[in-house]
């Protein structure tokens, strides 16, 4: 089984990474910074997880306002750090676990949670601020991560008390896993600050130390806050903390505190606590009917003779070639592919067996492979194949032969403008 040895909080603010990148650990104003981050450096190395869960929040970098949801779990097989604006930090990337990111998303959903995936994402200073400092990087990292990305930016966000069930939901999940796998929790954000308006520069240092006490000794009162009340007494950008409910709610009910520290140098406060377990708390589901309900859905599933659910590893094992055959939406991407794809493969680096697919329109071993119908529908377009061909195709039929299950014998695509592409219309 799966093992949670404790819970990391940290700040994640971008002047945790300038220092390190500046090499100011000797300098009198930021020592402070890394004196607080070597325990733990020293407890992690200690406890050698195998798999930091990261949660975290995106600041518009990866994430932006066309498409932000609340809870964005990183099942990809590595992550990168994003460019912000000045250029990647030169970090190297760092593997993924998408095998317990699936399993974490089947129980976080049984458990009603709604969530997003991503992958092929660099992830931004929420994530690689304080993962920099407490884990070493060169010339590798020591182990994944699974990230959970947390809409905290634009209202309305999850509530405090959403956030501790998740936490919750999130142990029951981890501790279930059924690998031999170490775990640790990693709550990123905080504490006090606000980053804009007249408010800017806001900062509750008392407030900050009743945080500290209370997400150790009672973090459900913590849960009865609402965001307006965060933002009062820790600045607007600080309610962003309720991250580390999350965290404070996948370890058992009673904690024992093995480190805190807390400097104020300038906008945020850069602080950082561990808790470690300090109960043996009995579970609330047996693992075997915990199993059975997370899985209920779609069991049985597997047993549909030629049907190919789209699940979590099949779209981190094809996710380079669907993101291919995404871009066909691309007018240009479109041009340049019909006039010559064999370029294009090789910017994506798909593999020769990935090529030879596209090659031969091999449409059932497209999917079989990994790639979503919703894309060679796509690629049908493109081409000028309608729909009625592909479906053939995936019965191993002809046209004609297949169209005679059909109760009207049509030819269609989806709809589009391009020209050349509907040569098959016998009434265009």
């Amino acid at each position: 089984m799966a093992t949670i040895v404790g819970g990391i909080a940290s700040s994640h603010t971008p002047t945790i990474g300038f220092a390190l990148d500046t090499g100011k650990q000797a300098d009198p104003v930021w020592a402070p910074i890394f004196e607080g981050y070597r325990p733990v450096q020293r407890w992690l190395a200690d406890k050698a997880p195998d798999v930091l869960f990261v949660i975290y929040n995106d600041h518009i970098t990866s994430f932006f306002l066309d498409h932000y949801s609340q809870f964005a779990l990183g099942v990809g097989s590595r992550f990168w750090p994003a460019d912000e604006g000045g250029g990647a930090r030169k970090l190297p990337p760092i593997d993924g676990h998408p095998q317990l990111a699936q399993h974490v998303a089947n129980g976080l959903v049984a458990d009603e949670f709604d969530l997003s995936y991503f992958q092929g994402k660099g992830l931004d200073h929420g994530c690689f601020s304080p993962l920099s400092v407490i884990w070493p990087h060169e010339p590798v990292w020591p182990g994944a991560i699974v990230p959970l990305q947390v809409g905290v930016l634009e209202l309305p966000i999850p509530s405090a008390r959403r956030c501790f069930k998740l936490g919750r939901s999130l142990r029951k999940a981890i501790e279930s896993y059924p690998e031999d796998l170490k775990v640790a929790i990693v709550g990123t954000g905080g504490l006090s600050h606000q980053v804009h308006g007249e408010r800017c520069g806001f900062n509750n240092t008392p407030w900050d130390m009743e945080f500290l006490e209370r997400l150790e000794k009672d973090p459900e009162s913590l849960t009865k806050l609402t965001i307006a009340e965060y933002a009062e007494r820790g600045g607007w950008e600080g309610a962003e903390v309720i991250m580390w409910l999350i965290m404070r709610g996948a370890l058992s009910r009673k904690v024992r505190k093995v480190h805190q520290s807390y400097y104020l140098p300038s906008m945020t406060p850069i602080a950082t606590l561990i808790f470690e377990n300090d109960s043996d708390d009995p579970p609330d589901e047996a693992l075997p009917a915990y199993r059975a309900r997370i899985g209920r859905q779609w069991a049985g599933a597997e047993k549909l003779a030629g049907t190919y659910p789209y699940t979590l590893d099949r779209s981190v094992k094809a996710y380079r070639l669907n993101h291919f055959l995404h871009r066909l939406i691309e007018p240009e991407f479109r041009r340049r592919f019909l006039a010559d794809p064999e370029p294009l493969f090789a910017e994506a680096s798909l593999t020769e067996e990935e090529r030879e697919l596209v090659r031969r329109r091999d449409w059932r071993a497209l999917i079989r492979y990994g790639v979503i119908f919703f894309l060679l529908e796509k690629f049908g377009a493109t081409v000028g194949t309608t729909n009625l061909h592909i479906y053939a195709a995936m019965r191993g039929q002809s046209l004609e032969d297949f169209q005679k299950t059909r109760n009207a014998q049509v030819l269609y695509s989806v709809a589009g403008q391009d020209d050349g592409k509907t040569d098959w219309d016998r009434k265009s």
